[in-house]
């Protein structure tokens, strides 16, 4: 499918930016092929083509112009993809369409499809049957049964701690694990998210159970578009509710315990810079899947979407190391390289574009990842626990909107505003 040609350049305002258009062609959607139950160490010779044929083919997919830079030398990821996550066009991928674990990147899905389900005031109380079916050695947050947490906290804990039990609360008030897999399935094939096959909510090991690099970049585009998604995804550190024990006088009292963002580009670590611009998204880590993330950073107004799977390196955080290189490259190939492909548009955008009487200004609506038709909230960096750092923060005096702030049929799907830095104390 040839590459879309950008018609304009964004003007970022004082106060807010007007983003131009794009024009895409949907693609037609493909049957998505049957789970595998474990990968093979070597990537299949034809994989899925969705969002255009050489995302389909095996290997290093980029076509670099005269002036671009070169790509990052020394890679070992099985598959990786950066994409511009407003225009959806792909700069560079590589093996983007393989079915591979995707370990906890696959909480972003679950997030998208469970998330605008509950308030986030909303309060549950753990009874011993939510947390039924955590896998051994899963990571935690420190949910205990009798105690009771608001839907914030439990995406906090998500998020934050990639906490499976925290996930299997939520499944379970929405319904049981099964319906909540039979949810994400739906919602991976609105999102035309065809390589995916989900067996856990929690991205826990399980035969089956396999998504791509080209996938987890549109659970996280999807994401991206909701307001509490980009909250949770951004924070750095929060107070997680303890347990209730009595104090000296005999009084009930409630602790809190402190947890961080297991997403070391968010906060750092002892050979990992936090970097610059990061905006979340997520990272994952099985015995099957290896080590696997999904990034997304902004930088001279630029968003880019970057994912990584299964570096083969086995060095401290190379999953992050690589995911920088990409990051690196990819704010200095923009405008540099023509696109191998693009990230396509939900299913339902892409059926609305086709209906007669179509038009720019028409939102999409229906569906998990629905889009709103008016202006986007401006998220707010209050309300948040005391003592809580975030990554980003939404700036009213530099807020840039999507001009209408409505899905473009048959055109791009940006964020609904770009997120900055707030500056660290």
């Amino acid at each position: 499918m040839p590459a879309p040609m950008k018609t304009a350049r964004r003007s970022l305002l004082a106060a807010s930016a007007v983003l131009s258009s794009l024009a895409l062609t949907a693609p037609a959607a493909l049957a998505a092929p049957s789970p595998s139950p474990s990968p093979s160490a070597t990537p299949p010779a034809s994989m899925s083509s969705m969002g255009g044929a050489r995302l389909g083919r095996p290997g290093t997919q980029a076509d670099l112009g005269s002036d671009a830079p070169v790509l990052p030398k020394g890679l070992t990821a099985r598959s990786w993809i950066v994409a511009d996550a407003e225009s959806g066009e792909v700069l560079a991928a590589h093996n983007a369409h393989w079915r591979l674990p995707p370990a906890s990147t696959m909480k972003m899905l679950f997030a998208d499809t469970v998330l605008p389900r509950f308030p986030k005031t909303m309060k549950h109380k753990v009874v011993p049957t939510d947390l039924t079916g955590v896998g051994a050695g899963s990571s935690m947050v420190g949910i205990k049964e009798g105690e009771t947490y608001t839907v914030r906290d439990l995406w906090l804990g998500v998020f934050l701690r990639s906490g499976n039990d925290a996930v299997h609360v939520l499944a379970a008030m929405n319904d049981g694990v099964d319906n909540t897999v039979e949810e994400m399935n739906q919602h991976a094939e609105e999102l035309q998210a065809l390589d995916t096959h989900v067996v856990t909510p929690d991205g826990y090991d399980a035969p089956g159970q396999v998504s791509s690099a080209y996938d987890l970049t549109l659970f996280a585009r999807s994401g991206l578009q909701k307001k509490d998604f980009r909250e949770y995804c951004s924070t750095v550190r929060a107070q997680f509710p303890g347990e209730t024990t009595r104090n000296k006088k005999g009084k009930q009292v409630r602790g809190s315990f402190e947890i961080q963002n297991t997403n070391r580009l968010l906060t750092g670590d002892s050979d990992v810079s936090v970097y610059q611009g990061i905006a979340g998204v997520k990272n994952g880590n099985t015995t099957n899947a290896g080590a696997t993330f999904t990034g997304v950073a902004e930088r001279g107004g630029k968003v880019l979407l970057v994912t990584v799977m299964h570096p083969e390196k086995e060095e401290h955080n190379e999953v992050y190391k690589e995911t920088s290189q990409l990051f690196d490259w990819g704010f200095k190939a923009v405008g540099k390289v023509r696109p191998v492909g693009e990230l396509v548009p939900p299913r339902s955008a892409a059926q609305a574009s086709a209906q007669p009487g179509a038009n720019a200004t028409a939102g999409r609506t229906g569906g998990a990842g629905a889009v709103p038709a008016t202006p986007a909230v401006n998220a707010s960096a209050g309300g948040r626990s005391g003592g809580m750092g975030t990554a980003l923060a939404i700036t009213g005096g530099l807020l840039v909107l999507l001009a209408g702030a409505a899905f473009l049929v048959n055109r791009r799907w940006p964020l609904p505003d770009l997120v900055r830095r707030r500056p660290r104390p």
